[in-house]
């Protein structure tokens, strides 16, 4: 059978046969069905969709960049061109950090982005990006698909005319390039450092400046002087930047962005009016993605990370237990601050927590105990 006769016939089998998202990655608990909008029509027609997906990454942006492209081809392939999405690099059609708005406003119809972003907009977005000293990418995803948090994250995105999708996850990312060593707390005072999210309000409670600066603009803000560190990703994107050209000392762990995951949002209006073999597609595209993107980081994070340790005058250096035990401290508070008295981001937190203490107890059994037992 060819390749293209094949497609038509599998997707004329799905106004019978349910969805399965990924065949590794599980849909979530409630079940593709409530990812789904009750009201769409479960008919498959002929109608042809042409979309924008506006980004926070710059145009064909490594791996960020290039997830949103495959996530438009997957799906394109999958709806045997039915829906049709052109990418637009973070800039080319609205400014980078105006995804949010630009897509539930309806100029575009879809963005890529990162939850942390819109903190300005709801603080309960950030706890389905990244936490300091949180969940790591395995245990978030465990969280996101299986432990509820899912459903409240589209509760939540409701309010503003979005459905969001999960689109992979960064892993644990690097501490950060710095201009001068972190030896003590006292380092960080009076430090300017791009930082986004709670972590950002840590660096501040540990007396530094945090400055939310989108990707394209960093290297330039660094070199000039504008910021004194920066966070990113790790040493195959880090190394891309070119930040080891301009700061001597590379940071680790990444206190900040334990796993940081990522986000695909669709304006609900137009979500709601698709046929839902259509909505099954696009999670299913959102399924692929966010598979891939951690297999590819990972991947290449693996060839780069030895090529920065042979870089001339590159110092990869470990923050000192006590900085990481009083940042630790001070996201506590953050977090408390953030929360306030918004009882839904209380609730989005506790059950943060509670899903963060029962799979560390497992983990610390199996991926930890395997790490320092045998990993050695």
């Amino acid at each position: 059978m060819k390749r293209k006769d094949f497609i038509k016939k599998s997707i004329i089998g799905l106004t019978t046969i349910p969805i399965v998202a990924n065949s590794c990655v599980p849909a979530p608990s409630e079940d593709i069905s409530s990812t789904t909008s009750s009201t769409a029509p479960n008919i498959i027609s002929g109608k042809k969709y042409k979309w924008k997906m506006v980004t926070t990454w710059p145009p064909n942006f490594p791996v960020l960049g290039v997830g949103a492209t495959k996530f438009a081809d997957w799906v394109k392939e999958m709806s045997a061109g039915r829906i049709d999405i052109k990418v637009y690099g973070g800039g080319e059609l609205v400014p980078p950090l105006e995804t949010f708005g630009a897509v539930s406003g309806g100029v575009a119809e879809m963005g890529s982005s990162c939850a942390y972003y819109w903190a300005g907009k709801t603080p309960a977005a950030q706890f389905f990006a990244a936490v300091p000293f949180g969940m790591n990418a395995q245990q978030l995803t465990s969280w996101m698909l299986s432990g509820g948090a899912y459903e409240k994250w589209k509760n939540l995105y409701a309010n503003f005319n979005l459905v969001p999708f999960l689109a992979g996850n960064t892993g644990v990312q690097m501490g950060g390039w710095f201009n001068k060593e972190i030896n003590s707390v006292e380092d960080l005072k009076g430090l300017k450092m791009r930082i986004p999210g709670i972590a950002g309000k840590v660096l501040e409670k540990a007396g530094g400046a945090a400055v939310l600066v989108a990707g394209g603009e960093i290297y330039t803000s660094l070199e000039r002087g504008v910021i004194d560190a920066t966070e990113w990703l790790h040493p195959f994107h880090d190394s891309k930047m070119g930040f080891h050209k301009i700061s001597k000392y590379y940071y680790t762990p990444g206190w900040h962005e334990p796993g940081t995951q990522l986000e695909l949002i669709i304006n609900k209006k137009i979500y709601d009016s698709l046929p839902k073999d259509l909505q099954a597609i696009l999670w299913a595209g959102s399924m692929n993605l966010h598979t891939w993107l951690l297999a590819e980081f990972d991947a290449q994070n693996r060839i780069y990370y030895q090529q920065l340790l042979q870089e001339d005058g590159i110092q990869i250096k470990t923050f000192p237990d006590d900085v990481l035990q009083t940042l630790k401290q001070y996201t506590e508070e953050a977090v408390e601050e953030l929360i306030g008295d918004d009882a839904f981001s209380r609730e989005v937190y506790d059950s943060y927590r509670k899903f963060q203490k029962e799979i560390n107890a497992w983990s610390s059994m199996s991926e930890k105990a395997y790490y320092n037992k045998i990993m050695k």
